[in-house]
C-alpha cells in the first residue's frame, strides 16, 4: 500500500455494487444514498471509504486490503482528521505495517429485515421519556456503565424499558440511528445485574427490533466479536452475521 498526496475528493460511494455484496452491508445501511454534499468520501478497486468529520472516524466497506489502502490514503490526505477507523476485520493488520494502530476490537456489523418470533414478556416493555432520563442514567451507570449511547444522545428516537412489580427499572434499551444515513441502530441494551438469565433482555431486544422493522423496514446493531451470549440471541432473533469488523486508533506521527 502506498500514501498518494492528491487532495482529498468526495466519491461516489455506489458505483461498485458493493452495498449489494456479501460482507458491505454497513455501506448498504451506514451510508447516505445520495450522499450529503459536504461528505469526504473515497472509492478504490473493490472498497469505499467515508469519513465521519466531527467524530474523525473513517468508514470503510470491501476487501480487506482495498479498504486498508483507502484508509492510509485518507490518514496520509487528512492526518488531522482521520484519528479512527472501522474497516473490514483484516485491515487492522495491514494499517499496522504503515501507521501506529491503537486498541483494536473486533466486532460485527448485524441487520434484519424481518420482525422476530414472538416473546412471551414483550408485554412488559413499555416506552419511556426525558422524564425518565434520570432513572436511566443511574441505571446504565450501575448495570452497563461501558453503554454506548445514553439518555439525551441527540441520535436517539426512542428509549423503551421493563419494569418489575414494585416499578423498579430492570431493563432499558434505545433506538438509536447511524450517523450518515439515518438507518435505525438498537443500542445500550442493559439488564440489571441480579435478574440476568431471565430473559428480559431477550423481551427487551425483540421488542425494539420489531418497533424498528415495522417503522422503519430493518433494524441494525453492533456486537463484540467475543459476545457469545449477544450472539446466539440476535442469531434467534434472525439478525445476518455477514459483516466482521474491526475498529481502531490511529497515529500517523
Amino acid at each position: 500500500m502506498q500514501a498518494t498526496t492528491l487532495p482529498p475528493r468526495t466519491a461516489d460511494l455506489f458505483t461498485q455494487g458493493l452495498e449489494r455484496q456479501t460482507g458491505a452491508a454497513l455501506l448498504r445501511f451506514g451510508a447516505a444514498r445520495p450522499g450529503p454534499a459536504d461528505r469526504i468520501s473515497w472509492s478504490g478497486d473493490g472498497a469505499v471509504a467515508w469519513l465521519d468529520e466531527p467524530r474523525g472516524h473513517l468508514w470503510s466497506v470491501g476487501e480487506p486490503t482495498a479498504a486498508a489502502a483507502l484508509t492510509l490514503r485518507a490518514a496520509h490526505q487528512l492526518p488531522d482528521n482521520v484519528k479512527e477507523f472501522t474497516a473490514p476485520r483484516g485491515a487492522d493488520t495491514l494499517l499496522g505495517r504503515h501507521l501506529t494502530v491503537t486498541d483494536p476490537t473486533a466486532w460485527t456489523f448485524r441487520w434484519t429485515l424481518d420482525e422476530p418470533p414472538h416473546h412471551p414478556a414483550e408485554e412488559r416493555v413499555t416506552k419511556l421519556n426525558e422524564t425518565h432520563h434520570d432513572q436511566l442514567l443511574t441505571f446504565l451507570s450501575e448495570h452497563s456503565p461501558a453503554h454506548s449511547t445514553g439518555p439525551g444522545s441527540s441520535n436517539v428516537s426512542l428509549w423503551a424499558g421493563i419494569r418489575d412489580t414494585d416499578g423498579h427499572l430492570v431493563a432499558c434499551g434505545a433506538m438509536s440511528s447511524l450517523t450518515d444515513s439515518g438507518t435505525p441502530l438498537m443500542a445500550s441494551v442493559a439488564t440489571d445485574a441480579s435478574r440476568r438469565g431471565q430473559g428480559l433482555g431477550a423481551a427487551l431486544t425483540t421488542w425494539l427490533t420489531r418497533y424498528a422493522v415495522r417503522r422503519y423496514g430493518h433494524c441494525t446493531l453492533w456486537q463484540l466479536a467475543d459476545n457469545t451470549p449477544a450472539d446466539r440471541l440476535y442469531t434467534r432473533l434472525g439478525y445476518r452475521n455477514e459483516d466482521p469488523c474491526v475498529s481502531a486508533r490511529i497515529s500517523t506521527h
